[in-house]
């Protein structure tokens, strides 16, 4: 290697902001950390500037000049809003043109069409795990609630046991499967491969949806029996259209981001001359920013045109979507910021160390913390990126495979067992109509299946791949 090679390795290789030892390490990475959750849970500080205090916090309790942790801490969240922003931006179009031109409805409507009552909870799983894949949590059960209430007061089946699936659905996706904002910043952090990830995500997610949506959605609606709440009907956006996208082209268009990036990890594993002119049009291709960008502009003529938009009405549609998703940007950008100053303070290399003597699987590990933060904190976002920054270290060595399933195990401790301190946890138990303790039985059980289910999927593909 040249004097140059190394002058511009050690240039991009910035040197820790702090040199203590382990034990002030931990203390301060508990402190950062304790700020950030006293401040959300009982001051109700913003997420994006709880994780602002607490990674000042965290460099001042490990001993690091101000103005360096300053600098790490703006460097993290630079690299990861650009990283990740533009992906969670054209994943907000996607979704709200998928949303406003009805194609949502259309897909609903067309698989309850085709589905016996006694597969309901099947076809909710379906159409969630469908719609969840472009949508944020949020709005994705602001689209599926009307469904879910129609769908139970017509069938008279259980409002739990049809809704669990379609809840279920939303949040395995959003824990697990890239583009959502989660997992596409623990994929940044731990360095992961996109396609591989994906690819691994949904086969995780795949049997853990069907485990903690129909079938534990059976078992819930023993122990709850709510009937749907006539007052959290809302309208449906395809009712003031004339017509709508077809289902062919509407189910096509959401899946063709996912397609692209699977077809580019699948040419990383097929194609053996990366020279090749096939290699590198399914790398460019396959590249998560030019798949999801492709999927919009195929679905401003598949879903915006179909649904007659005029070109004012699907540039309104594309501006309409953003603005919502400034908060989640800022979130995700000050998880990558807390992050940077994690291991900039040298915390992660810290729990690489000491995992060495601890004798437990690394993804475990993963999951682990990943549980503590989002039990405390709350919100999966901030736990899944707090908990990629941790771990990122133990990535060092392993192989693209394990490095995508250290991103899952994170991603299922995430969901660990949603609680009062979860906007979440609010949103199901007014739209389903349930007090507390029954939100507790039957959402926040499920979500803990979901994490649990999942890292179990993970271990043993650990073992086989």
């Amino acid at each position: 290697m040249s004097a140059l090679s190394v002058e511009l390795l050690a240039a991009a290789t910035p040197p820790p902001i702090a040199d203590a030892g382990n034990t002030r390490l931990a203390l301060a990475a508990l402190a950062g950390i304790a700020v950030i959750v006293l401040l959300i849970t009982r001051w109700k500080v913003h997420a994006f500037l709880a994780l602002t205090i607490g990674s000042g916090v965290l460099g001042t309790v490990a001993g690091a000049p101000l103005a360096k942790t300053v600098a790490s801490y703006s460097t993290g969240l630079g690299s990861t809003v650009a990283g990740v922003g533009t992906l969670i931006a054209l994943g907000a179009i996607l979704g709200k043109l998928l949303a406003d031109s009805g194609g949502a409805d259309q897909i609903v409507d067309t698989i309850l069409a085709r589905t016996s009552e006694k597969r309901l909870p099947w076809a909710m799983a379906l159409i969630a795990g469908l719609v969840g894949l472009p949508l944020f949590f949020e709005i994705g059960i602001v689209i599926l609630i009307p469904v879910v209430l129609l769908v139970a007061r017509r069938s008279g089946q259980s409002l739990i046991r049809i809704g669990i699936p379609a809840l279920a659905g939303l949040s395995v996706m959003h824990g697990l499967v890239p583009p959502h904002p989660g997992p596409l910043a623990a994929i940044g952090a731990i360095h992961a491969d996109m396609g591989i990830t994906l690819a691994l995500g949904v086969l995780v997610a795949l049997p853990t949806l069907a485990i903690a949506g129909p079938l534990f959605g059976r078992v819930a609606a023993g122990w709850v029996d709510v009937a749907p709440p006539e007052r959290m009907t809302p309208a449906r956006a395809s009712d003031e259209l004339d017509r709508r996208p077809s289902f062919a082209a509407t189910v096509c268009t959401m899946l063709l981001p996912v397609v692209l990036m699977l077809a580019k990890a699948l040419a990383d594993v097929i194609i053996d001359d990366q020279s090749s002119l096939a290699y590198r049009v399914f790398d460019v291709i396959g590249t998560p920013l030019i798949a999801l960008l492709a999927a919009v502009m195929v679905a401003m003529f598949t879903l915006g045109r179909a649904a007659g938009f005029t070109k004012d009405r699907i540039s309104s549609t594309v501006d309409s979507s953003l603005g919502p998703i400034a908060g989640i940007l800022l979130i995700v950008g000050a998880g990558g910021g807390f992050k940077q100053t994690l291991i900039d303070c040298g915390v992660g290399q810290m729990i690489l160390d000491w995992s060495k003597d601890w004798h437990i699987s690394a993804l475990f590990l993963a999951w682990l913390i990943a549980v503590l933060i989002r039990v405390a904190t709350g919100s999966a976002t901030v736990a899944i990126i707090s908990a990629a920054g941790l771990v990122a270290p133990l990535a060092e060595g392993m192989s693209s495979t394990h490095t995508a399933l250290l991103v899952l195990s994170v991603g299922a401790g995430s969901l660990f067992f949603s609680h009062v301190n979860d906007a979440g946890f609010w949103l199901v138990k007014e739209y389903f109509g349930m007090d507390v303790p029954q939100t507790l039985k039957t959402w926040s059980v499920m979500e803990t299946v979901i994490s649990v289910v999942a890292l179990g999927f993970v271990m043993l593909l650990s073992l086989v791949m």
